[in-house]
């Protein structure tokens, strides 16, 4: 975020430093958003436990970029004319979805702290699977952005939604056996090692 904020005060943000302001954040957003999608693959993979203490963070900086982006397309972009959002969200899809991705993450970020990981026990397990749906409407806010024809700049939306698919299809194998071993799809124990 350093690097940006020095960008803007140099004035080093090309031709539309508002697109690229838009850009940068919520292209930010969405790597943090995968990182933190990552840690639990990451985790049963390598055997380091130690990946979980980096979720939480990672989680909160997706959230962080995930604000800003959208405070710079609302204030900005659209000048904050706030008459005209609920216009942009119910007329553009990759709006709607970006917006609804934000939202879903709000409740995340909320309750991202151990003391509400102990208040709600296996229910904050249940409420952070939102982070699929969060994850999925990301990469489908960056793909739709990409007007038809556009086939070199549909190369790195693809490649980010490439890698959400990726990261919940190596989910499979971990559901399959707790399955198969009869172990509850909510059983973990009430602490950090919780998985998303």
């Amino acid at each position: 975020m350093g690097w940006l904020a020095w960008k803007v005060s140099q004035n080093a943000l090309g031709p539309d430093p508002v697109a690229q302001l838009e850009h940068n954040t919520g292209i930010w957003a969405l790597r943090f958003l995968l990182a933190t999608l990552a840690i639990t693959p990451a985790r049963k993979l390598t055997g380091w436990n130690a990946l979980i203490r980096f979720r939480r963070m990672l989680g909160l900086f997706a959230f962080f970029y995930a604000s800003v982006h959208l405070a710079v397309y609302l204030i900005v972009d659209l000048g904050g004319f706030w008459s005209q959002i609920l216009v942009e969200i119910a007329k553009k899809p990759f709006v709607t979805v970006g917006f609804l991705a934000w939202l879903l993450m709000i409740p995340l970020a909320i309750t991202s702290t151990r003391g509400m990981m102990r208040r709600l026990g296996r229910n904050w397990q249940r409420l952070h699977r939102l982070v699929y749906a969060s994850g999925l409407l990301a990469a489908l806010h960056f793909l739709w952005q990409v007007k038809y024809g556009e086939t070199i700049a549909a190369i790195e939306p693809v490649f980010y939604a490439g890698t959400f698919a990726a990261l919940m299809l190596a989910r499979i194998p971990h559901r399959l056996i707790k399955r198969r071993t009869g172990t509850p799809a909510g059983s973990a124990p009430a602490n950090t090692t919780r998985s998303q």
